[in-house]
């Protein structure tokens, strides 16, 4: 039997929270600002409209990633597997969860392996940037890549969390620095990923400029981490502060349209309240690649692999009557057609 661990309780810790409690940020994701012009002479045929895209050297069969959940418990390893498994059968994109507990302790390596079910899926690995500046280096980060056969590294930004949790690492003095040395030495694409705040583009910039190749901007609308670690708190004092934070944070649409102007060709990744596939077809027309998706995705795979399909055809189907009925045949015919409401 694996050892618990500080790292292991607190991943058991959040997935019985997202499942259990009300974890929402209390702004919304700013898409709901946004409406599609509708065309009721669409001009194409439903069944001929083309929803794949091509992303470091992958093709993916729909703009949706699985996004970075969970690893490091048996529960976490099954969510994994089943998560994998349908991202296999319907040609998605998957992230794993943060891969420290792992590097921490070998026994829960295969809580975050999935090739055997997913041997062609893009698979992104995961660390925790801060961990740069608590002893990881670029050591670290090929053993997280290595570990699950990854695509890709995505390394986390996540310093509101950090200074919310009881055991939080809050030095971020010189982790750019150390994000370019990573960017330089790997030998997969690094993304940069927020964890529901949002990223601006002044940081987008600073990425870019730094060596990331893509960035996902995880902004506010989803599920809250603060709200997270507030049902994690110790004590009525870490409780209240954390509360206080429910409305922080830049919006999904809001941090897509900044790194979008600001790198325009950059893929972005737009994840932070995305539900349904209108709601990714938003993201495409604002100018994401990729639409992710990760509360959803978690409670039908605790469920079954079945539900955990079902829900990604259906959000495919939706993606692709919104191409339908904008009389739009592919994901790039999407630009334009989104208006802001006054």
């Amino acid at each position: 039997m694996a050892k618990v661990t500080p790292t292991s309780s607190r991943k058991s810790d959040h997935i019985r929270i997202n499942l259990e409690e009300d974890v929402r940020s209390g702004s919304r994701n700013g898409l709901d600002s946004y409406h599609f012009l509708h065309k009721a002479l669409p001009e194409i045929d439903l069944e001929e409209i083309d929803l794949n895209v091509d992303l470091f050297e992958k093709r993916l069969k729909a703009p949706i990633l699985i996004s970075s959940m969970t690893g490091g418990t048996e529960v976490a390893g099954k969510i994994n597997q089943r998560l994998a498994f349908a991202a296999q059968e319907t040609g998605l994109a998957m992230g794993i969860g943060s891969q420290r507990i792992a590097i921490e302790d070998p026994l829960q390596v295969p809580t975050f392996q999935v090739r055997n079910v997913a041997p062609d899926i893009l698979l992104f690995a995961n660390l925790g940037a801060i961990q740069l500046n608590y002893g990881y280096d670029i050591n670290h980060c090929l053993q997280a890549v290595d570990m699950i056969e990854a695509d890709g590294l995505i390394l986390h930004l996540n310093p509101l969390q950090e200074a919310l949790q009881p055991e939080g690492q809050t030095n971020w003095h010189g982790i750019l620095k150390k994000i370019e040395a990573v960017c330089s030495k790997l030998t997969v694409p690094v993304i940069a990923k927020e964890v529901g705040w949002g990223i601006s583009a002044e940081v987008a910039t600073l990425l870019v400029n730094a060596g990331v190749s893509a960035i996902d901007v995880a902004g506010s609308g989803g599920t809250s981490w603060s709200q997270v670690e507030m049902h994690r708190a110790q004590s009525s004092r870490q409780e209240r502060i954390a509360s206080s934070f429910r409305n922080w944070g830049i919006t999904t649409a809001d941090s897509i349209r900044q790194v979008q102007k600001t790198c325009p060709n950059l893929p972005i990744i737009a994840s932070g309240g995305i539900h349904t596939g209108i709601d990714i077809a938003k993201t495409i027309a604002l100018g994401a690649t990729l639409g992710g998706m990760a509360s959803p995705f978690l409670r039908a795979a605790v469920n079954s692999v079945e539900e955990t399909i079902h829900l990604i055809l259906d959000v495919k189907k939706e993606i692709q009557i919104s191409l339908f009925a904008t009389g739009s045949p592919d994901l790039g015919a999407l630009e334009g057609k989104l208006v802001k409401d006054i």
